[in-house]
């Protein structure tokens, strides 16, 4: 009996050591966030107006697991700020604000999110960011208004709106990440790369509503990505054009039979679709026939989607390469 005890005590000694952050692997954070008090603060946001206004170098903060009820905003002035939670499923960032519920009198879509990013070059990894308000309209989880932000291992939960990516040439990578929801719940005027995703559509509607300038070149690129739905769920479109000149690319991805033959839906029959460009590249779905998607719609050759690559969607006055750069 005394070996099994032993025996088991070794075992959860080893669950613990691979499961928790050693105590050297800490010292690489610049701050340590814990609701229990076992770090430099109790809250994500009092860690972040800690934080060194321009800084020229990254500063990271690590986040113990928990579910942090808290609106979190990182302002235009903290750049360069990495937020590594300890576990993606149980380090939260969680609140409910949706449209009705603040509206004054003005747009107040906008002021909803549970985490609005406006400060360049930021960087997140193993946390979930949830809009809780349910289906009541309008209610955004993660806002993203800045240029170079990368989340990896991250999920991103809602409903209507859930995921914000804004800024007219503003470049953003999410890689490994879950994102899910109802009405237009991928929407914005950013590039943005989904690289191996899993997107999640919870009700029948749409799943993107990009706003891409005309002066823009990419939009919103899905590669190596699946599109599942809840059961029950027989009718979504890839996307619909909130604005004019919208772009929206699907590569490789696996998409399941609830996605409309059409693929994709026009604005309240608008004459966006004249000026957007909406394309697909080897879509592997069991109700996708090429012929029935709307005619306005692309079908892109082995050549044109190789074109599709990081360095050309995010080539600009800066050039990034988020997938080599070392945020850590």
């Amino acid at each position: 009996m005394r070996l099994f005890h032993n025996i088991l005590f070794c075992c959860c000694l080893g669950f613990l050591s691979f499961s928790l952050p050693k105590k050297e692997s800490l010292e690489k954070f610049d701050f340590i966030v814990a609701k229990d008090g076992s770090g430099n603060f109790t809250t994500i946001q009092s860690a972040i107006e800690a934080c060194k206004s321009f800084p020229d170098q990254r500063i990271r903060i690590f986040i113990k697991n928990g579910t942090y009820h808290e609106k979190v905003f990182i302002p235009s002035w903290n750049t360069q700020i990495s937020l590594i939670g300890e576990s993606k499923d149980s380090t939260i960032i969680s609140y409910n604000d949706y449209f009705k519920k603040i509206n004054k009198g003005r747009n107040s879509t906008f002021y909803t999110a549970t985490l609005l990013v406006q400060g360049n070059d930021f960087y997140a990894e193993n946390l979930t960011i949830e809009n809780t308000a349910g289906p009541v309209g309008q209610a955004i989880a993660l806002a993203v208004e800045a240029d170079r932000c990368s989340f990896e291992n991250c999920k991103v939960l809602g409903n209507q709106d859930t995921l914000y990516v804004a800024g007219e040439h503003t470049r953003q990578y999410f890689f490994n990440c879950y994102i899910e929801g109802t009405t237009d719940f991928i929407f914005g005027e950013a590039t943005v790369l989904f690289e191996k995703c899993l997107i999640k559509c919870k009700v029948d509607s749409y799943i993107t509503a990009a706003s891409t300038p005309e002066n823009v070149s990419y939009g919103f690129v899905f590669k190596n990505c699946e599109i599942k739905a809840d059961s029950g769920v027989h009718n979504v479109y890839l996307g619909r054009p909130w604005r004019k000149y919208a772009k929206t690319v699907f590569i490789n991805c696996k998409m399941g039979g609830f996605i409309n033959p059409k693929g994709w839906s026009n604005w309240n029959q608008t004459e966006n679709y004249k000026t957007v460009f909406y394309a697909e590249y080897n879509s592997a779905s069991k109700r996708t026939n090429n012929e029935e998607r709307v005619s306005w719609s692309h079908q892109l050759t082995e050549a044109q989607a190789e074109e599709y690559n990081v360095k050309n969607i995010f080539s600009g006055l800066k050039n990034w390469d988020p997938i080599n750069e070392n945020n850590l």
